[in-house]
């Protein structure tokens, strides 16, 4: 189908009125399961009854199960396990139409709707899918929403326990166990946003595109030994971050948020087995005003949750702070940066460049600007961007697909559920 696109270059894979549109079974990539007997799908129902002994007392419609953004199709062999008898499972890999999206036309959201109408249970994955109250109350057949993590903004919880709906999300698979028998306090998100920091000042990405283009050394890298990292937000993924680029590359380490203490920034550097301060009485992470922390960065990291407070926290006046060598570095939340006062100070060539991870609108857009801009030439600053990787290791999304399958089985029998959320 031809991409519609709207008025600010937001492209989704829907066709407009009056044309004809793919059958469900056409845009999804779906596993259907033989239509025999399954439990009453009543949310009412939490008495666990065998299925053959159901089998023989009634014929009951199975629970159609959507599993939504499945992109790199890892869901499965996870989903495989369910009861064929009791589960109708359908998985949808590209993403739905965010319904809660300004710009979003009338038709566009009745399609959402059409799409997940028919469902009784919902897995999403992370906030991929956004479920805001206007389009929850659209959903009668809904019994069950599962989503992944144990955060997500991007849910009305309280629109679902009006409707006596339950959410329930998945346990983290956050720090990883070492070979030497230590904790190093990374995870998935921490090794991406470093892989961004080096990336971009390497060139990395450009200078692969440089040399099977033909050329040869077309720039000059930058080095990170002894600069400052500043981190806007020393929570578990900043902390990690920080220790990382500290302790391989020598880097200074600054560090503001709204709440946060020198105490507190000190306990933090114990916790990690790091000095509380360096040989020459500096801290370890050290506590800044927000704009010293902008103005004395060679690197600034984000690492806030989104939150309505944190939402476009950082603007126009703090990336005016910024040093001409500066870069920014987005691995959180897109909305935590504003993408105007971005995109102008980027376009300006302002600071050196920009990694992003997340954006204001996910996927971005065919022809968003991030996508068609000529980014590092004509005075314009560096872009790297990546698709959201910072959680997408196959390990990590195949657990919280176990958990999720784990979830609708005691769903299904009354038992509660784990990491409810609504």
């Amino acid at each position: 189908m031809r991409p519609f696109r709207l008025r600010s270059r937001l492209t989704w894979p829907i066709t407009p009125p009056n044309r004809p549109t793919a059958s469900l079974t056409e845009r999804t990539s779906s596993h259907r399961l033989p239509r025999t007997s399954s439990v009453n799908s009543s949310s009412h129902c939490r008495t666990s009854i065998p299925s053959r002994s159901l089998a023989t007392m009634v014929q009951v419609t199975q629970l159609k199960v959507a599993v939504l953004d499945d992109y790199q199709d890892i869901s499965e062999p996870q989903f495989q396990k369910l009861d064929k008898s009791l589960f109708d499972i359908v998985t949808i890999k590209d993403t739905l139409l965010p319904y809660n999206h300004p710009e979003t036309p009338a038709y566009v959201k009745d399609a959402l709707v059409s799409r997940l109408e028919p469902f009784d249970v919902i897995c999403t994955m992370r906030e991929r899918t956004p479920f805001p109250k206007d389009l929850i109350t659209r959903l009668p057949n809904l019994k069950l929403l599962l989503t992944t993590g144990l955060r997500n903004n991007s849910l009305d919880l309280p629109a679902f326990r009006d409707r006596g709906i339950p959410v329930a999300g998945t346990a983290g698979t956050a720090d990883k166990p070492t070979n030497i028998g230590t904790n190093i306090g990374t995870n998935s998100t921490t090794e991406h946003c470093v892989a961004l920091i080096l990336a971009l000042a390497r060139n990395v990405a450009a200078d692969d595109l440089a040399v099977k283009s033909g050329l040869w050394q077309t720039t000059t890298a930058t080095g990170m030994a002894g600069k400052t990292l500043g981190v806007l937000g020393l929570g578990r993924l900043g902390v990690s971050t920080a220790k990382i680029m500290r302790l391989a590359f020598g880097m200074r380490v600054v560090a503001w948020s709204t709440n946060l203490t020198q105490e507190a920034a000190d306990e933090k550097a114990r916790a990690e087995g790091l000095p509380v301060e360096g040989p020459d009485g500096e801290k370890t992470f050290k506590l800044v005003s927000r704009e010293e922390l902008f103005a004395s960065a060679d690197v600034l990291s984000v690492h806030l949750v989104l939150s309505d407070r944190s939402r476009g926290i950082v603007g126009a006046e703090d990336l005016a702070r910024m040093k001409k060598t500066a870069f920014l570095i987005n691995t959180s939340r897109g909305p935590l940066v504003n993408e105007k006062d971005l995109l102008d100070t980027l376009n300006k060539g302002a600071i050196r460049g920009c990694a992003l991870d997340v954006h204001d609108i996910e996927p971005l857009p065919v022809d968003s600007v991030w996508r068609t801009t000529e980014w590092g030439r004509d005075g314009r600053s560096r872009v790297l961007l990546s698709p959201h990787m910072g959680y997408v290791e196959e390990e990590s999304l195949s657990a919280w697909y176990a958990q999720q399958v784990d979830n609708i089985k005691r769903w299904q029998a009354g038992d509660v559920l784990f990491n409810q959320l609504a």
